[in-house]
């Protein structure tokens, strides 16, 4: 958190994953963000379960949680819950708002929204870069093909996120 108290929208980035198709926070991460306990945010959830439906929140099964675990490295030696995690989609996300209602959870929202609508920007362009790129590959020849697959390249995101260096 930076010194005026709102979260960098690149920090929230980091933790955006894409599972099921979606992009989603998981609890943990969110509890983190709003200052409360992991325990904490699912009891407030659950109390409000009917304003979570399915393309709001769900929870992971079993082999999802085992492939975060090993993909990204989450849940370090010792951070192991007994449950598996909830994910909460940019609605779910939003729809915390009028279940968490500190000053600091409202705060925590508006950056958690500007962080998806940032990655729906990001992703419009690079769908923009894809389609214009297909049609040159189709106009000219062999010869332009590592040029091509160069731009790609360039255009995956990494596998997994940069850790940031310094301050």
């Amino acid at each position: 958190m930076s010194e005026n108290g709102v979260i960098p929208v690149d920090q929230i980035e980091n933790i955006i994953l894409a599972i099921r198709g979606q992009r989603v926070i998981l609890a943990r991460e969110l509890a983190e963000l709003y200052g409360v306990t992991t325990g904490n945010l699912n009891k407030a959830v659950k109390r409000n379960i009917d304003r979570f439906p399915n393309d709001f929140m769900f929870q992971l099964t079993a082999e999802e949680y085992k492939s975060l675990r090993f993909h990204f490295g989450i849940l370090e030696k010792g951070r192991h819950s007994k449950y598996l995690p909830y994910a909460f989609t940019e609605q779910g996300v939003a729809m915390l708002s009028s279940v968490l209602k500190s000053k600091r959870a409202v705060q925590v929202n508006i950056e958690i929204m500007r962080a998806f609508v940032r990655l729906r920007r990001m992703l419009s362009v690079h769908k923009d870069l894809e389609s214009k790129l297909i049609d040159l590959e189709q106009k000219y020849d062999e010869q332009f093909k590592i040029v091509f697959e160069a731009i790609r390249q360039l255009m995956v995101p990494p596998a997994k996120p940069r850790k940031k260096i310094g301050f």
